[in-house]
């Protein structure tokens, strides 16, 4: 059993220090909110994560977890330090470092000789080595060890990961790390800081050429007469292609692909290396939230009253209540700057949103729909096929239907009245 300390209670820290709990080892977050810690506490999960609330209570109550207020009064007594803190993008694609910087100033004069700082925060190339010239006088070690968890599944992903990756300018020191992680059977990447880093970057941009690649096969399949899912089913059983990342739909978003590409590029751009394919990406799939927001807006115009529009989803995917970054917010706000009257339901969003000031969140799919001219459907959440569509046909001044997931069946939806519009369908 290792004592652990986890620098940052958000989304990653808190799923990495339940995790780490769970496999047995003594584990204290820190986080310097005092309304959090104190929140997490009492039991309190500032965020929705399917598992994470029941797993976060198992581990408190065997004592193997807790929560302190403030960094380094986690790291004093630990022999490993994992920095889960935000790094969020700059305006030109860089990332903001204040948060990551704060939390090592804070644990770097309490550090134990021979611990071991473990990075899982998304961080520029590099950083990792400027670190450890940073605690050399610490006798302290570096390790880049990313994370690959996927906001819906982030238990899964942690307990049963396709890989573990580990960075390290030692063996001795990696082989520590790995140690945290033997109960895990996955194959483990030794590999150095630099390497490591940049998995997490390329990982999550290959993933975001692949779903602007499908937006863009989608929008060909429209003007052709082909069906995307066909399409995408003929290609996924390919090996080398897979059958994963391989859905239509309004655009990509959430905490991760677009500052994660962003970060890329201006990395790329840093090194003195033109990365246009990356840079090309992310204006394709702003092209593509475009293109998206005019599907709405095409069949809206056919309509000579004052345009209703009813919208299902807001967060950036189902299981998950984060809107950061949404592909759905951003279609919505191309709708609210046309001036279009909005409702929105999401099954995890309550009250009003602040980039969408104009766009009245409901909490009835139902009473979202009335008298609207068109519904969008804008994030896959499962509840949304289980809805009586033939009563939403019914309430809706005008039934048309923009399923940017394909969530629905088109045949079926007519039958019920709906003018149907899929994404490449």
């Amino acid at each position: 059993m290792a004592k652990i300390a986890i620098i940052g209670a958000g989304y990653v820290g808190l799923t990495t220090g339940a995790c780490l709990a769970h496999l047995g080892h003594d584990v204290i977050i820190a986080d310097n909110k005092d309304d959090r810690v104190k929140s997490l506490q009492e039991g309190r999960i500032p965020f929705y994560e399917p598992g994470l609330e029941e797993l976060v209570s198992n581990v408190v109550k065997s004592k193997r977890l807790s929560f302190v207020l403030g960094a380094a009064n986690a790291s004093e007594n630990a022999e490993f330090h994992f920095l889960c803190l935000p790094t969020p993008s700059n305006n030109d694609g860089s990332s903001d470092m204040s948060f990551f910087e704060k939390g090592v100033d804070e644990i770097s004069p309490v550090l134990q000789p021979n611990s071991i700082v473990i990075n899982k925060s998304t961080v520029p190339l590099g950083t990792a080595k400027r670190l450890q010239e940073t605690l050399t006088n610490k006798e302290s070690h570096v390790v880049s060890n990313p994370e690959f968890l996927s906001e819906g599944n982030a238990i899964n992903d942690f307990l049963t990961p396709s890989r573990i990756v580990i960075g390290a300018s030692s063996k001795e020191h990696a082989e520590r790390v790995s140690k945290l992680y033997s109960d895990i059977d996955a194959p483990i990447l030794l590999c150095s800081l630099e390497s490591a880093e940049l998995v997490k970057h390329t990982a999550n941009a290959f993933l975001a050429m692949k779903l602007t690649f499908v937006n863009e096969i989608a929008t060909l399949c429209e003007m052709t007469g082909a069906d995307i899912e066909e399409v995408t089913s003929g290609i996924g059983y390919d090996p080398r292609i897979g059958s994963d990342y391989m859905r239509a739909g309004p655009g990509w978003g959430g905490s991760c692909f677009p500052k994660d590409s962003a970060s890329l590029a201006y990395v790329a751009r840093s090194a003195g290396f033109e990365f246009t394919l990356i840079e090309h990406i992310i204006e394709l799939n702003q092209k593509h939230l475009d293109r998206t927001a005019q599907k709405v807006m095409q069949i809206a115009r056919n309509n000579d009253k004052d345009i209703k529009i009813a919208a299902w989803g807001l967060t950036f995917k189902a299981g998950t209540d984060d809107l950061r970054y949404s592909p759905a917010i951003e279609v919505l706000q191309r709708l609210e700057k046309e001036g279009y009257e909005i409702n929105a339901f999401d099954p995890m969003v309550k009250g009003s949103i602040p980039n969408l000031p104009f766009t009245q969140v409901t909490d009835d799919p139902y009473d979202c729909v009335k008298n609207a001219d068109a519904l969008v459907v804008l994030t896959e959440w499962v509840n949304f096929v289980e809805l009586d569509m033939g009563t939403v046909a019914k309430s809706m001044r005008n039934p048309n239907l923009i399923d940017t997931r394909n969530i629905f069946t088109k045949s079926e939806m007519e039958i019920l009245g709906f003018k149907y519009v899929g994404m490449g369908i």
